[in-house]
């Protein structure tokens, strides 16, 4: 392919990731739905530049966000970029408007990641390929999705990609420029999310890489790879101190309040490594008890994130990438490829192996696997020697692979369900119903509670005497019951066998207390402690709001609430209202 026809190609692969990751930013109709970009939006609002020294390094300080969740970058790049607008429009500083400036930085961070899996896919293979690579990406489902909220997943993804590109430069030219380049990026990724740690295994596969291969080949040949073993520890060690040195100090220069209030940072980020590893240690991490891991994350790959033609490309793709690397002729271009699978590998064992499956951890795999799938293509597309049957076969694998983009994009085409929802209450029920809600998930309506009775159902609290007589009381006087989505009565029925789970974190009779909600039998609980005269509670589902992906054209729509909440919650969870008979 002409390199003219690849720069055209390649633009027009730019603008319809950026347009795909751009279209309704205001999917919520601005009432802030995602919970972690509400957060990040929150901390970031009141954030102001500190006028002296002493205030700089005081815990108090203006400039601390006292949130270290995630990484400070992502705050601050809000709040600044923000205030600069500022100029041409005061309003973007405001609750209502700077979510949206968020969301449009999410997806220009990712759109820009879509170029830079070009520019390694170029080092380790063809200009075709690497353009096959950024357009998979381009119209991969979860990185669409993802840009639609302004957390660190877009933010994180694109400073790993760039590092990983950065390695390969440096590789190419081992200087100290970009030594420091290289600790410069991860040092930004570091101050988006902590979890970029997993770095280190490519910065490390990077020095030592000619040694490894060495090692690989000649593995009962002593006498060849051990002489250079002294060489390549030297290396490994005044490089790695370079990179990680710069890493350390970009990290303190972006989030210096890591150093100066270390102590709330240490502890927030304690709490957040205990929940990786004890899904019991948050209620809204109970759905993750009892996966399997490595194939919960491999699952929802293949379902959601990329969907399962892209997917299949992208797991038949590791055999052609490692025939690839076996090749005599393509020596650089393997070690440059092992620089990228090394990190692949590791990240995919350590994250793959957590208690929580949140899908936006495996987001930074996502470029790879795009890049795994373009090997496939490219590898079948040089085997058809047919020029007509090439046409017609990529017409077809293209239609079939971006099918699964659109059907996703429908989501985009409609309201979000929880504002229907909330139109649908303020219209039809009546002002001065008492209204039952849970705990732990966004309540409804989103306006007009004030006209409403309004009761929260603490139904992650353990399944005790004293819960169930507080709930029946409040479900003798409720008119109707709204779940806002599946957050709660998904984990909470599968929660029911005691003897296997910890004290506390058992729910039968709040499993009991859903199935017959969702059956119309009597939801009061009847306990061998509680005598319930003449009480019966029944309710009626009277309006569902659904917003699924839909086939184009077919208009046939694919239930993905068996999916991942984390993909449905935010953005078009189911909502249900109940009313009582």
């Amino acid at each position: 392919m002409k390199s003219k026809l690849i720069k055209l190609f390649l633009i027009l692969c730019l603008i319809l990731g950026f347009f795909l990751r751009t279209y309704d930013l205001n999917w919520d109709q601005g009432f802030h739905l995602h919970p972690d970009e509400r957060a990040i939006v929150l901390y970031a609002l009141p954030l102001k530049v500190v006028s002296n020294f002493k205030e700089f390094f005081s815990i108090n300080s203006s400039l601390n966000p006292h949130f270290f969740a995630y990484g400070s970058f992502p705050i601050y790049l809000l709040k600044f970029v923000a205030q600069a607008l500022s100029i041409f429009n005061s309003n973007i500083t405001q609750y209502g408007n700077i979510n949206l400036l968020g969301r449009f930085i999410s997806a220009l961070f990712d759109s820009t990641t879509i170029f830079i899996i070009y520019l390694i896919t170029k080092k380790i293979s063809s200009r075709k390929t690497a353009l096959i690579a950024s357009f998979i990406y381009s119209i991969s489902v979860l990185p669409i999705q993802l840009s639609h909220f302004y957390a660190v997943d877009t933010l994180l993804t694109f400073f790993i990609t760039l590092t990983i590109y950065q390695l390969i430069l440096f590789y190419e030219n081992p200087n100290v420029y970009n030594a420091l380049v290289t600790g410069i990026i991860i040092g930004f990724s570091l101050a988006t999310k902590t979890s970029a740690i997993a770095l280190v295994s490519a910065v490390g596969a990077t020095s030592i890489i000619d040694f490894i291969l060495l090692f690989f080949k000649n593995p009962h040949k002593f006498h060849i790879w051990f002489p250079h073993v002294s060489k390549y520890l030297k290396k490994l060690i005044i490089e790695l101190f370079i990179i990680l040195s710069t890493s350390f100090i970009t990290f303190i220069l972006i989030e210096p309040y890591a150093l100066i209030d270390f102590n709330e940072f240490w502890t927030q980020n304690l709490q957040q490594s205990q929940m990786t590893h004890n899904a019991f240690i948050f209620p809204y991490t109970l759905q993750y008890v009892g996966i399997v891991p490595y194939f919960y994350e491999i699952k929802n790959i293949f379902l959601w994130g990329e969907g399962s033609v892209i997917s299949i490309l992208s797991f038949i793709g590791i055999f052609f990438i490692v025939k690839h690397l076996l090749k005599e002729d393509y020596q650089r271009k393997s070690q440059k490829i092992l620089i990228m699978l090394i990190f692949a590998i590791s990240y995919f064992a350590v994250v793959g192996k957590f208690a929580v499956g949140f899908m936006r951890y495996m987001l930074p795999l996502y470029p790879i696997l795009s890049i795994l799938a373009s090997f496939t293509i490219s590898f079948f597309e040089e085997k058809i020697t047919s020029k007509k049957l090439k046409i017609i076969l990529s017409l077809i694998l293209a239609t079939l692979i971006v099918s699964w983009t659109f059907t996703f994009m429908k989501i985009y085409t409609q309201p979000n369900t929880r504002v229907s929802a909330t139109n649908w209450i303020n219209k039809n029920i009546p002002v001065g119903s008492t209204i039952t809600i849970e705990h732990w998930d966004d309540s409804l309506p989103l306006i007009g509670q004030e006209n409403y009775n309004m009761i929260t159902l603490p139904l992650y609290d353990p399944d005790t005497l004293e819960k169930w007589v507080a709930i029946n009381q409040n479900l003798k006087k409720t008119d109707y019951i709204i779940l806002a989505s599946n957050r709660l009565y998904v984990p909470l029925q599968k929660l029911t066998n005691c003897k296997n789970l910890p004290e506390f974190k058992c729910y039968p009779i709040t499993a009991n207390y859903y199935k017959n909600l969702f059956v119309g039998k009597n939801v009061l609980q009847l306990l061998n402690q509680i005598h319930v005269t003449n009480a019966i509670a029944k309710f009626k589902l009277v309006a569902v709001f659904q917003n699924n992906p839909t086939i184009p054209l077919l208009n046939f729509k694919i239930n993905d609430q068996v999916a991942d909440e984390s993909f449905t919650v935010y953005d078009h969870p189911t909502v249900m209202i109940f009313k009582k008979e």
